[in-house]
C-alpha cells in the first residue's frame, strides 16, 4: 500500500478539488444509507409489535457550547422519532405509517444513488487526467533521454510500457480509485455507528478481521510478482512483433516465416500461461473474501442471537437486525477493497516498469547558465575520446574544421565515423577531451542552441507519416508554402510532388514508404535546406542509392553544402573527391588526412579504400 500511496502522491495532486468532492460525496452518500438502514427498525417494530416503550416529546432547547447538550443530542432525536413514529400510528393508523416509513425510504435511497452518482462523477476526470499525464510524461521522457538509453533497451519493449502498461496502470490501479476513496469510508462509517450501536459485538468483530486480512494480503503480495513477471514477456511478445515488421522482407526473402512463427508461438504461450496464473489468482479474491465474510456473519448471529436469546443482550432484536444490515453492507465494500488491492498489486507490476523510464536520468543536459553559441571561425575537436561500454570507440581525436570548409571521414565500418558527428550535436557526450565552437565547449551551450545550428541527412532518411509539405517543414516554425517549395527546388523534389496526387499535401505514408529512396533522401534533404543551418552532417547520404538516384541526391547535396561548414560520411569515396579535407579513420583514429589527390600520392589507407572501390 506504501507504494500505491507514493503513486497517488505523484499523480493525483493536480486533481485535489474532485478528490475533495469524490470524499464528500461518497461521506454523504454512506451517511444517507445508515438513516435508510434505520427506518427498518420501526418498520420492524410496526410489523412484529415488540415495541411497548412509551415515548414522550423532548424539548430541544438547550445550551450549544454544553459539552453534555451536545452528547444528549442523538438520545433526543432518536426518543423524538419514536414518539412521532408512535403518534403517527395512534392517529393514523399502522399501515399508514408503514407507508409514510416506506416512503421515506424511497426518498432517502434516492438521495443516496444520487449522492453514489455525484462520486463515480467526480472520479471520472482523475482516472482519465492521470492517465493522460502519465501518457504525457513517458512521451516527454523519451524525447528528452539521450540516444545511449534507447540503444540498451528494445523497442518493442518500450512500446509495450507506453501502451500495455499504462493501460494496466488505468485498468487495475485508476479504475481502484473510486474503491479505494470510497470503501475505507463505507467502512469506517459502518464500523462507527456498529459501535455505538453495539460496541461488545463490534469488539468480537475486530477479533476475526485480522485473520481474513492477513489472507488476502498474502495472495496480494504474490499476485504483484507474477505480473510483474507477465508485463516482462508482454513487453518481449512487442518486441518480437516490432522484429518482424522491421524485417520482414528478409525473413520471406529466406523463407523463415515458420521459425519467426514458431518463436512467437512459443513467447505467447509462455506469457498466456504467466496471464492465466494472474487471472486465477486474482478472480480469488471475490469468492474468498465472501466466504470469509459469510463465515463472519455466521458466527455473530451465533454470538448475538445467543446473547438475545439469554436475556442479557445491550440491545433488541430489531436493532440487532439493525446491526446486521449494516455489517452485512460492509461486506461488499469489504470485497471491493481486497479486489482493488489484488488490481492496485497488478497495476503496481506496470508503474515499476513505467518508472524505468520516467525515472530514468539524462546525462545530456543543458547547463544551468549556457553560453551563447555561433560558428564564426572553426569546429575544433581536441584530444577528444569516447566509449560506449568498454573499449574505445574514439581515441585522442584532434581536428578543426574552419568555417565553410566541407570535411569527409572515410575508413571501414566500425572505425568510429558515425560517433565522430554525434558527439557534435551531443547525441553522447566526449569521455575526454572537448568539442568546441568558436571556443565554446558545446557542453557549455544550451542543446537547443548547439543543434539548431546543425542539419542532418542521414543514411536512411527518417521521415514521418504526414504530407510532403509537414516533412519538409518539420522543426521550422512558420514555414511558409513558397519557402517549403523553395525548398524542394534545391533538393530537385520539387517536379516529382507535384506529380503526386495532392501535391505538397500528399500524405507520404509510414516512414515515407510510398516513395523510393532516392525521393525520401531528397525530401530528408529538403528538409535541411529549409533549416538553413551553418553546420552540414551527411551520414553517408548516397550509399544506399541506384546511380540516376544518386546523381539527383548528389545533386541536391552540392546545392546545400554551397558556403556551408559541412562533414560529410562517405563510403562512395567519388562523392568526396572535392572535399577541402579527407580524414581517414581506422580502428577510432584519424591515420591520414588531406586532399583526395594528396592522400593517393602516400599509397595508404586511402589508396587500399580507392583500390577496393574500383575492383
Amino acid at each position: 500500500m506504501k507504494d500505491f500511496i507514493n503513486v497517488l502522491k505523484r499523480f493525483v495532486p493536480p486533481y485535489k478539488k474532485y478528490v475533495a468532492l469524490n470524499i464528500a460525496f461518497n461521506i454523504l452518500s454512506a451517511i444517507l444509507n445508515l438513516f435508510a438502514f434505520a427506518l427498518l427498525i420501526p418498520i420492524l417494530q410496526i410489523l412484529f409489535r415488540v415495541d411497548e416503550t412509551v415515548y414522550t416529546f423532548i424539548d430541544w432547547s438547550w445550551q450549544p457550547f454544553s459539552p453534555d447538550a451536545w452528547r444528549a443530542v442523538p438520545e433526543i432525536a432518536k426518543n423524538n422519532f419514536y414518539w412521532y413514529v408512535n403518534d403517527l400510528i395512534a392517529t393514523r393508523g399502522g399501515s399508514f405509517t408503514l407507508v409514510a416509513l416506506g416512503v421515506g425510504l424511497v426518498v432517502m435511497t434516492f438521495f443516496k444513488v444520487l449522492a453514489m452518482y455525484m462520486a463515480f462523477y467526480t472520479m471520472i476526470p482523475i482516472r482519465t487526467g492521470v492517465v493522460r499525464d502519465v501518457r504525457n510524461q513517458i512521451n516527454g521522457k523519451i524525447t528528452e533521454l539521450p540516444l545511449g538509453f534507447f540503444s540498451e533497451e528494445r523497442k518493442g519493449d518500450i512500446i509495450a510500457r507506453v501502451s500495455g502498461d499504462v493501460n494496466e496502470i488505468e485498468s487495475s490501479i485508476m479504475s481502484s480509485l473510486d474503491m479505494l476513496f470510497k470503501n475505507p469510508i463505507l467502512i469506517v462509517i459502518y464500523l462507527v455507528t456498529m459501535f455505538i450501536v453495539s460496541w461488545q459485538l463490534t469488539l468480537f468483530v475486530f477479533i476475526l478481521l485480522p485473520v481474513a486480512g492477513y489472507i488476502m494480503g498474502w495472495v496480494g503480495k504474490t499476485l504483484k510478482r507474477k505480473s510483474l513477471l507477465g508485463q516482462s514477456q508482454w513487453g518481449a511478445l512487442m518486441s518480437q512483433i516490432e522484429e518482424t515488421l522491421s524485417g520482414l522482407r528478409i525473413i520471406k526473402a529466406f523463407n523463415a516465416e515458420k521459425k519467426i512463427r514458431q518463436r512467437f508461438e512459443q513467447m505467447n504461450e509462455t506469457f498466456r500461461r504467466t496471464i492465466n496464473r494472474i487471472y486465477r489468482r486474482q478472480q480469488l479474491a471475490h469468492p474468498m473474501s465472501e466466504f470469509l465474510g459469510t463465515a463472519t456473519i455466521v458466527v455473530i448471529l451465533w454470538y448475538g442471537g445467543s446473547l438475545i436469546l439469554g436475556n442479557n443482550s445491550p440491545i433488541d432484536a430489531p436493532t440487532f437486525i439493525y446491526y446486521l444490515v449494516i455489517f452485512y453492507s460492509i461486506i461488499n465494500p469489504a470485497k471491493d477493497l481486497s479486489k482493488a488491492t489484488y488490481s492496485i498489486q497488478k497495476g503496481l507490476a506496470s508503474v515499476e516498469r513505467v518508472d524505468k523510464i520516467l525515472r530514468a536520468e539524462s546525462d545530456i543536459k543543458s547547463p544551468a547558465n549556457p553560453k551563447p553559441i555561433a560558428l564564426n571561425e572553426a569546429i575544433e575537436y581536441q584530444d577528444v575520446w569516447f566509449r560506449y561500454q568498454h573499449e574505445w570507440v574514439l581515441k585522442g581525436i584532434y581536428l578543426r574544421i574552419e568555417k565553410g570548409k566541407t570535411i569527409a571521414l572515410v575508413g571501414q565500418s566500425g572505425s568510429g565515423k558515425s560517433t565522430f558527428v554525434d558527439l557534435l550535436p551531443r547525441f553522447y557526450d566526449a569521455g575526454k577531451g572537448s568539442i568546441t565552437i568558436d571556443g565554446v565547449d558545446v557542453r557549455d551551450a544550451s542543446l537547443h542552441d548547439l543543434r539548431a545550428l546543425m542539419g542532418n541527412v542521414n543514411q536512411d532518411a527518417i521521415l514521418f507519416n504526414d504530407t510532403f509539405f509537414n516533412n519538409i517543414a518539420f522543426g521550422v516554425e512558420a514555414a511558409t508554402r513558397e519557402e517549403v517549395e523553395d525548398a524542394a527546388r534545391i533538393a530537385n523534389a520539387h517536379e516529382f510532388i507535384m506529380a503526386s496526387e495532392d501535391g505538397y499535401d500528399t500524405n507520404i505514408g509510414d516512414r515515407g514508404g510510398k516513395l523510393s529512396g532516392g525521393q525520401r533522401q531528397r525530401i530528408s534533404i529538403a528538409r535541411a535546406v529549409l533549416k538553413n543551418p551553418p553546420i552540414l552532417i551527411f551520414d553517408e547520404a548516397t550509399s544506399s542509392l541506384d546511380t540516376e538516384s544518386e546523381h539527383l541526391v548528389q545533386e541536391a547535396l552540392e546545392n546545400l553544402m554551397r558556403n556551408r561548414t559541412t562533414i560529410v560520411i562517405a563510403h562512395r569515396l567519388s562523392t568526396i573527391r572535392n572535399a577541402d579535407e579527407i580524414c581517414v579513420m581506422h580502428e577510432g583514429k584519424i591515420v591520414e588526412r588531406g586532399k583526395h589527390d594528396e592522400l593517393l600520392a602516400i599509397g595508404g589507407y586511402y589508396k587500399r579504400l580507392c583500390d577496393m572501390q574500383k575492383f
